[in-house]
């Protein structure tokens, strides 16, 4: 099962490589920067818009649509719905990362909507986020998350069943949950969670993958996997955090079917 795995992962990435999928994003001032470079990095075609006055026309063009709600404003919840409509119409994937969900009202009843509105086909968060989504909890320590993903699990089934779509609880261990089935991914390294954005970069690479695997669940944990494993490899190079990220991006660039077999920890049940 585990070599079946890694051949889908890498022929999506082979398919990402040769296609260079457009990404729509509308995400947070924060992370452009590492967002744009990881997607570019692994292959797909990244672009960065917000202004409600073009945001149905890009994500008309894109493949993807991620919407991440880090740095909320109201003018970019309503460019955030405008997109995604626009996105269901055209039967274009939609990822969605609830930042800080639980943290305050706002943000909490911003993601609740978008995905009642939306129902997007991703909706990926650290344990505090999805316990928040699911329970109405207030738990988040500001956009970091006071569980650990196996914290979440009963929150991650419950998400993923009354949304309808597939929900991704990230830690320690990366669970993707489809109604009654759960992946569990146990690639990563813990110099990750020091590095600002890389979470977010993950819910872009779900994108990425969703851009060019029909099946929402399998992009999910093709996405994940490779965020682990090139944290394996980024690690193996790396002195701290910032020569991490440098590294983090090389091996996301570079990784090989090779190191996908050697490396992938995955459990599904």
């Amino acid at each position: 099962m585990a070599i079946d795995r890694a051949e889908g992962i890498w022929n999506d990435i082979q398919r990402i490589r040769g296609e260079s999928p457009l990404v729509h994003n509308i995400t947070n001032y924060v992370v452009m920067n590492t967002t744009a470079n990881a997607l570019l990095a692994l292959g797909a075609s990244p672009v960065m818009a917000h202004a409600r006055e073009e945001v149905e026309q890009m994500a008309g063009l894109a493949r993807a649509l991620v919407i991440n709600i880090g740095t909320l404003s109201g003018p970019w919840i309503d460019s955030m719905l405008a997109a995604g409509h626009e996105a269901k119409r055209k039967g274009i994937p939609i990822v969605l990362d609830p930042v800080g969900a639980g943290a305050t009202r706002y943000r909490t009843d911003t993601a609740l909507r978008l995905i009642q509105e939306l129902a997007p086909d991703v909706v990926r968060g650290n344990a505090s986020e999805i316990r928040a989504l699911a329970y109405d909890e207030r738990t988040t320590k500001g956009v970091d998350s006071a569980h650990g993903s196996e914290e979440a699990l009963d929150a991650g089934r419950t998400l993923a069943a009354r949304c309808r779509s597939v929900a991704v609880v990230s830690g320690s261990i990366d669970v993707v949950f489809e109604e009654q089935t759960a992946v569990r991914i146990a690639n990563g390294h813990p110099v990750m969670p020091k590095v600002t954005g890389l979470g977010c970069a993950a819910t872009a690479l779900i994108g990425a993958f969703a851009a060019v695997n029909p099946s929402a669940r399998e992009a999910a944990v093709h996405a994940m996997a490779v965020m682990g494993i090139a944290g394996e490899i980024a690690a193996g190079r790396a002195r701290g955090p910032g020569t991490f990220w440098v590294a983090f991006l090389d091996a996301l660039y570079g990784v090989r079917q090779d190191d996908i077999r050697a490396r992938l920890k995955i459990e599904e049940a």
